[in-house]
């Protein structure tokens, strides 16, 4: 590969620090808004909008709305990631945050089935999708903007506060829940009171857009597009990828199977337990992922850090061996009924999944050449959420069963079997810690750092 002139190495202004906080923000809040919708779906979602179903059929449906989320997440990471690698990482983190932002306001203001009858499920549909939309180009920009501000040898730390803003909207949104718990009825809640969560939103937005829009541009997709403008290719980057990257996009797709479904299954599958299942108060669930998302946040960017000195495989290796062990362990500390053990079930499964996340921002960032980077890293990423989050929730109470007649050992071997996957996928994927981001299959005149 040819070494491109120094020239095209204009420095950013703009420091990692503030970079990164830019990332966790926006991430934070767009994730607030997804997380909100399944906690919703889990809580209210059911009898407001399919009040005719029996409880679990009614969960069931809510879920499906939740899943089509996922479904425009491709879609999303498409449109956001060609542009994004044609344009921009910066223009796109504003626009989908704007996007996110509308949609989750919108639900805030919807009318239920008792109003307006089968309109209300399908107008909750179209917001779902437009949110789905939107994260789907959320989570590529955000974490190439901290990871090619970065330097190499910190990368998994830096790219993995982006990450940190999962956990973060996770734990803001069941935090509002915990609060509105705490000072409503259920009856109030249920007939209001889930609006305001939604429409909160829209204060959010607004601090994350006027933190995105002090930022600049990503240097090395600065340095990258000035050589692309130089050698036009009009090819779109998504087919680029297809051409040169097609391992890279499978190992990435099976390196999200377990972390994903164990992340929805200690996060929004168990609220649907504790409540419809198990009969408890929703308190005792929210509490639960209240502290589960704490020790995420603080996790985080410690393992990211610690992807630095031992490699992105070996923690994933960890995470997903822990993780599909500790499926079989989590469904009995959440039978007990006691708020400890079913708090510490959720915050070490958790944590492991939180194995496998930290170092993900870096690891896919790492696996795709800079011109098709966004498009790479969001197709990966957001193709294997379709058939890992977004299933999950409709899965796991699938396999669940009736509320009388709970199967708990079935959803923990269909997360072992996600397990089986990621370990598969851990061990083709090479080493990339360190590795230098200047590097791209499509064009040949990116220099090595």
């Amino acid at each position: 590969m040819a070494s491109t002139t120094t020239a095209t190495r204009a420095p950013s202004r703009t420091s990692i620090g503030k970079v990164v906080f830019a990332s966790l923000i926006g991430t934070s809040i767009e994730w607030y808004d997804f997380f909100l919708y399944g906690s919703a779906a889990a809580l209210v979602f059911g009898p407001l909008f399919f009040p005719e179903s029996e409880p679990a059929a009614a969960t069931m449906l809510a879920f499906g709305t939740y899943a089509i989320g996922f479904v425009a997440r491709p879609l999303g990471g498409i449109i956001f990631g060609h542009f994004g690698d044609r344009l921009g990482r910066k223009t796109m983190l504003v626009v989908s945050l704007l996007l996110m932002g509308a949609a989750t306001f919108a639900i805030g203001l919807l009318p239920t089935h008792a109003t307006v009858g089968i309109a209300a499920p399908l107008l909750l549909l179209t917001c779902r999708m437009l949110q789905g939309f939107a994260v789907g180009g959320e989570w590529g920009g955000a974490v190439l903007m901290a990871a090619e501000h970065g330097d190499d040898a910190r990368r998994g730390f830096w790219s993995s506060w982006p990450q940190a803003g999962v956990p973060a909207g996770n734990l803001l949104s069941a935090a509002v829940l915990w609060v509105l718990a705490a000072v409503q009825s259920d009856q109030d809640f249920q007939v209001w009171g889930w609006r305001i969560p939604f429409l909160l939103s829209a204060l959010l937005v607004l601090i994350g857009m006027w933190v995105r829009l002090s930022i600049e541009e990503s240097p090395v997709f600065a340095e990258a597009k000035a050589v692309r403008e130089a050698e036009p290719d009009k090819r779109a980057p998504l087919l680029q990828v297809i051409r040169n990257y097609p391992r890279e996009v499978l190992i990435a797709m099976g390196l999200r199977m377990t972390e994903n479904i164990g992340y929805y299954m200690f996060s929004i599958v168990v609220l649907t337990y504790l409540v419809t299942y198990l009969h408890m108060p929703k308190s005792v669930a929210i509490v639960g992922v209240l502290a589960g998302s704490a020790a995420q946040l603080v996790l985080t960017p410690v393992i990211g850090g610690l992807s630095d000195r031992v490699g992105r495989r070996p923690l994933y290796l960890i995470g997903a061996i822990g993780t599909g062990i500790w499926g079989f362990v989590f469904f009995p500390m959440v039978d007990t009924g006691d708020q400890l053990m079913i708090t510490l079930a959720i915050v070490i499964g958790l944590s492991f999944t939180t194995f496998m996340y930290a170092p993900q921002a870096a690891l896919f960032s790492e696996l795709f050449g800079t011109t098709v980077r966004y498009s790479g890293a969001s197709l990966g990423y957001q193709l294997a959420s379709v058939f890992a989050g977004g299933l999950a929730p409709m899965i796991s109470v699938a396999l669940l069963g009736t509320v009388d007649e709970r199967n708990t050992t079935a959803v923990s071997i269909y997360l072992a079997i996600a397990a089986v996957i990621t370990l598969v996928a851990a061990v083709a994927a090479k080493e990339t810690a360190g590795s230098s981001l200047r590097h791209d299959r499509t064009i040949n005149k990116l220099g090595s750092s």
